[in-house]
């Protein structure tokens, strides 16, 4: 965990928090712990921006969900069987799968509700192949919103409306420090579950025992390559948009964009482990900017 530092305003009485929520496969399911650490210590959390599964957590936090009420949305789906009812397979036009069950899906759980109905300020970042370029979205369809940023380009269809064709915001903004900012946050703590590209023991793909050994390769080969694309675009935009703390949790191996999504419990404690060892240095941040006739508790 490291830290940097950032402007604020100091005419606040206290400064705006903010939460970025990288994407990362069942990696995401460690933001669950940070939230919870936070939570119970009484940190402030006014605003968040996700990206991918962070979007999908970041969504339901904003909806009025509580972390434990996200961990057991989390174990209940973490059912193969279950996974496997939401897909819904297309002609191969735009991607494998649909993705109208799951938006379906999101619906049910987050109450059919849109970004003003939210408790707290929500932006979800998503990309738009037709303007090549990031899109924050924080209005509209909340579910739509989640489905978007979610569509792994040629797992899911893009979601197109309003003459855009959204997918996964991890193309270009997987820790979306910058969204963050523009809901106001004056203090933003980036989370970020990608594993480390200078460790090689954390591959975002391994072997499964349902696909053959070479197509295995095959996809590993493919998704070594574009992770190194991914994070050196994600490494240029944080030195653009630098977080003032930044959380990496050590995600337990065997965890990536395919498996894991059962471990649950091991994930969340992850995500708890970061945050308790960072909150000493969150709260002297909190108490540098606000002084110390504010501080949280």
């Amino acid at each position: 965990m490291t830290s940097t530092t950032g402007g604020f305003n100091p005419q606040k009485r206290r400064p705006s928090v903010g939460i970025a929520l990288g994407g990362g496969g069942a990696r995401g399911i460690a933001h669950i712990g940070i939230l919870r650490v936070l939570e119970r210590e009484g940190m402030p959390i006014d605003c968040l921006a996700g990206t991918s599964i962070g979007g999908i957590v970041a969504a339901g936090y904003a909806s009025g969900l509580t972390p434990d009420q996200l961990e057991d949305e989390a174990k209940n789906t973490s059912n193969m069987w279950r996974m496997l009812r939401l897909a819904d397979l297309t002609p191969l036009k735009h991607g494998l799968l649909r993705g109208k069950r799951l938006q379906n899906f999101f619906e049910d759980r987050l109450g059919n509700k849109t970004f003003a109905d939210l408790e707290v300020p929500l932006a979800i970042v998503s990309v738009d192949l037709n303007a090549r370029e990031e899109a924050v979205i924080t209005q509209g369809s909340l579910s739509l919103a989640v489905r978007a940023t979610i569509s792994v380009p040629g797992l899911f269809a893009p979601v197109e409306v309003h003459g855009q064709r959204l997918v996964d915001g991890g193309l270009l903004n997987n820790v979306p420090v910058s969204a963050v900012r523009q809901l106001g946050a004056d203090i933003v703590i980036a989370v970020d579950v990608e594993p480390d590209p200078q460790d090689p023991t954390h591959a975002r793909f391994t072997s499964s025992r349902w696909m053959p050994a070479g197509l295995t390769r095959t996809f590993a080969t493919l998704d070594e390559s574009i992770s190194l694309i991914l994070a050196k675009v994600q490494e240029s935009y944080l030195s653009q948009h630098p977080p003032d703390i930044y959380f990496r949790p050590e995600i337990p191996a065997g965890i990536n964009v395919l498996s894991g999504y059962n471990r649950v419990e091991e994930l969340i404690h992850a995500g708890e482990s970061c945050a308790e060892a960072a909150l000493p240095e969150l709260r002297r941040l909190l108490t540098k900017v606000q002084g110390p006739d504010h501080q949280a508790h």
